[in-house]
């Protein structure tokens, strides 16, 4: 598996969609952030490092911003979003188009026939402007959109909806459009919603405990709830979900997946063109287990604009559903690093699932040199040794990289003269992944040595390193290891990790105490544990 220090960026290059074939070289070394849109994914918009908005593209309904409904080759500049720190865009296809700022405002623009925009009135929007209804008062976090209707969620866990609302999309109990936003409430009054996303004509809520809520149009089952022939017009629950815990929840045009905390995959609502990936074309009113061959699941994707469907494992991307044309039914591994590349290169209506978060490249080639001087015997000047295997390395690189190494290499230790160095504590693939992430700032190793690497890089005082082999076991976590995770976690120190498996313990306590790995803590782990879900309620009758 191959991590990034800076896990939040995306790699991937802006050349795999067409619409950003004119850009000059100046101006996508500094894009961070795109968003691909429009009937035919020929509309985007960009931010700069700078924090300049771009848009362009063919403009339908004045979805660029840019105050008219001309269309452009080349970017132009959307000057009522300069300077605000746009972190996210959304986008339903209406057309209309949503954008978030680091503040939590949110600003709209595009068609408006169904008050889509939220500003009161269905005047249509030729410049981003900002809601400022009750809205503006909250921060918001995430945004959503549908065909015709928009859904924001706040820092605290409130939803909220506006626009269509024929089907009971908005979630407002009615079936009257709604004009400005309104708080999504009934069953969710007091509960805490983590994520938000819309189908064509639906939406869906995760909470903070792992449940999920549907409403509006269900004519293909695709909120879950056990039938195709009611509309819900306030949140329901999602009972056949009950026993799992959600992590993720991702709707298609008129079909939804949802990823547990145990890398499981399940979907329902329509399946003509194979989107849930059951091997065949039968609708599912109920979640169902998909995907069970693939392996541990660590992200999916799915957007209202395409019936695709795709998912990532630790190592692999995979696809499904109406991929250019082609019904799959299955899914099909790609040769793809990224579930963007599959929206890019195979969905009907090329559009980015979600933004593209972009990692900024020194225009130097220091990193390209260093990654390609690894492991070279021409230019080596120490092979480390481990296990009768020879890896060859810089001395000074390690210096600089590496405290452990740096006082290994003084004058006055005999390291210093060697020109071969054997290492014995840690096994050949860790100390070859260890000296490679030195290189590189990458990290390439099988998800059942991180564990022995996360010794290596508390043994070696390497924060960072730590920081990755906790997002490795984090993905490999399971039923029958994270009571030993957990303990391991207290051992080394790692609150982050620790804090996942006690939440997995607690959402999984039956199940998990029947396991070796439980019976085998220590006492004084086994105690503090037990004492920290009573106290989380877990024990309550």
């Amino acid at each position: 598996m191959t991590t990034k220090r800076r896990q939040s960026f995306i790699h991937m290059e802006l050349d795999r969609w067409k619409v950003f074939s004119l850009l000059s070289p100046a101006l996508r070394q500094k894009v961070r952030l795109a968003c691909v849109f429009g009937t035919h994914g020929n509309e985007a918009l960009l931010v700069t490092i700078d924090d300049e908005v771009y848009a362009l593209g063919s403009n339908g309904h004045g979805c660029l911003g840019l105050g008219n409904q001309q269309g452009t080759l080349f970017p132009q500049c959307v000057e009522q979003l300069c300077g605000k720190g746009i972190q996210s865009f959304t986008y339903g296809s209406g057309p209309h188009v949503l954008a978030l700022t680091e503040r939590g405002e949110v600003y709209s623009w595009g068609q408006n026939v169904y008050c889509e925009l939220g500003h009161g009135a269905s005047t249509p929007g030729l410049l981003p402007t900002m809601i400022s209804s009750f809205l503006s008062t909250l921060k918001v976090v995430e945004i959503a959109c549908g065909s015709h209707h928009s859904i924001a969620l706040t820092d605290c866990g409130q939803v909220f909806g506006w626009g269509e609302n024929n089907c009971g999309q908005v979630g407002s109990g009615t079936t009257s459009n709604q004009c400005t936003p309104v708080r999504v409430t009934h069953s969710l009054s007091s509960r805490k919603v983590v994520n938000v996303a819309c189908g064509q004509v639906s939406t869906h809520a995760l909470l903070d405990n792992g449940e999920v809520y549907s409403w509006g149009y269900n004519g293909n089952g695709q909120l879950g709830l056990g039938n195709s022939v009611v509309n819900q017009l306030v949140p329901a629950f999602v009972q056949s979900l009950v026993g799992v815990v959600i992590t993720k929840v991702m709707c298609g045009l008129v079909h939804c997946l949802a990823l547990t905390d145990e890398g499981e995959l399940y979907g329902w609502g329509a399946n003509s063109m194979g989107q849930l990936g059951t091997g065949h074309k039968t609708n599912s009113v109920t979640p169902i287990k998909v995907a069970t061959n693939i392996g541990r699941v660590v992200d999916i994707a799915a957007h209202h604009y395409n019936n695709m469907s795709a998912a990532r494992t630790q190592h692999k991307v995979y696809m499904w559903g109406q991929c250019q044309g082609l019904t799959i039914t299955s899914p099909v591994e790609t040769p793809f690093t990224s579930l963007h590349e599959v929206f890019a290169c195979f969905a009907d209506t090329e559009v980015t699932y979600k933004p593209i978060q972009l990692e900024k490249k020194s225009s130097q080639s220091v990193a390209d040199s260093l990654r390609l001087a690894f492991d070279d015997q021409n230019t080596s000047d120490l092979t480390i040794l481990v296990n009768g295997k020879n890896i060859h390395v810089h001395k000074s690189i390690l210096k600089i990289r590496c405290e452990y190494f740096r006082n290994m290499f003084k004058d006055h230790w005999s390291e210093d003269k060697k020109s071969v160095l054997e290492l014995k504590q840690f096994s050949y693939p860790v100390i070859k992944a260890f000296l490679q992430y030195l290189y590189t700032d990458e990290l390439v190793i099988a998800s059942e040595c991180a564990l022995e690497l996360l010794d290596l890089a508390n043994a070696y005082c390497e924060q960072q390193l730590k920081e990755l082999c906790e997002q490795i076991l984090k993905h490999g976590v399971n039923v029958e290891n994270v009571a030993t995770l957990y303990s391991t976690a207290i051992t080394h120190q790692s609150e982050d990790l620790r804090k996942f498996c006690f939440n997995f313990i607690l959402n999984h306590m039956t199940a998990v105490s029947q396991t070796v790995a439980f019976s085998s803590l220590d006492e004084n782990t086994f105690r503090e544990l037990i004492v920290k879900a009573g106290e989380a309620g877990v024990f309550k009758t």
